[in-house]
C-alpha cells in the first residue's frame, strides 16, 4: 500500500497539523511497516503561482502552440493527480490560516482539479484523513462561530467531488500558550488537545484497513 501525505504549515518546525498528521502515520506505518509514504510539502515547497492559470488556458491552445510556462503546467497538473490517485490512503495536514485555505493548499486542488475531468470522483473508494487546526475557536456560540471558511470548503472538495471516505481530525486553540489574549482557555485547549491526538491515533490505526475488517 501506498500513503500520501500531504503537508502544508508555513511553520513546520513548530506545525501543530504537523503533530496529528505525525501521530496518523505512527499509526499508520505501524500496521504497514512495509509500505511506501509518498510525502509533498506544499508549504515548504509550494506549487507555482502561475501554474493553474497556464493549465487551464493550454486546454484552449493546441499543444504545438502551448508556451513553455503551460507545457510545465500541463505535467505538473498530470503528476499531481497521478499521485494522488495512486494512493492507497490519504493523509492531510491543512491549518487554517486567515479564515480559509492557504493559497499553497487552493493551488495544489486546482491543479488537480485543471489535471482530470471535471467532477471526476478522483479520491472514490479511498480513506482520507483531514487534520486540521485552528489558533483560537470557532466553534457555535463563540464570538467567531462561522468565521472557518476552510474546513467547510475542504469537505466540500474532498467528499462531495472527490468521493473520498473521509475522516476529519480537528484541533482547537492550538495559539493557547502562544497568544497571552487567550491564557483563559489553558485547561481547554489541554483537553481539546488530548482528544485530537486520541482521534488522530484512532484515524491512523483505521487508515488503511478495509472496510469489511473495520465492521467485523
Amino acid at each position: 500500500m501506498t500513503l500520501l501525505r500531504i503537508d502544508a504549515s508555513i511553520l513546520p518546525a513548530t506545525s501543530s497539523s504537523r503533530e496529528i498528521a505525525d501521530i496518523v502515520e505512527q499509526e499508520w506505518t505501524t500496521t504497514h511497516p512495509h509500505d511506501e509514504v509518498v510525502r509533498r510539502h506544499l508549504g515548504s515547497q509550494p506549487l507555482p503561482a502561475q501554474a493553474w492559470a497556464d493549465a487551464v488556458t493550454a486546454a484552449f491552445t493546441p499543444e504545438d502552440q502551448r508556451t513553455e510556462g503551460q507545457q510545465r503546467a500541463v505535467a505538473l497538473a498530470a503528476e499531481l493527480v497521478e499521485e494522488l490517485t495512486s494512493a492507497d490512503a490519504v493523509l492531510l495536514a491543512v491549518p487554517l490560516y486567515n479564515f480559509g485555505v492557504s493559497q499553497h493548499v487552493k493551488a495544489w486542488i486546482d491543479l488537480v482539479i485543471a489535471g482530470s475531468e471535471a467532477g471526476a470522483p478522483l479520491l472514490e473508494g479511498t480513506p482520507v484523513v483531514l487534520a486540521t487546526v485552528r489558533g483560537g475557536s470557532y466553534a457555535a456560540g463563540t464570538p467567531r462561530e462561522g468565521w472557518d471558511h476552510s474546513t467547510a470548503y475542504l469537505r466540500r472538495i474532498l467528499e462531495d467531488v472527490w468521493q473520498a471516505d473521509l475522516t476529519l481530525v480537528e484541533r482547537e486553540f492550538t495559539l493557547v500558550g502562544v497568544n497571552p489574549a487567550l491564557d483563559a482557555f489553558t485547561d481547554q485547549a489541554a483537553e481539546m488537545q488530548e482528544q485530537a491526538f486520541s482521534a488522530a491515533r484512532e484515524a491512523g490505526a483505521a487508515l488503511g484497513v478495509p472496510a469489511e475488517d473495520l465492521a467485523s
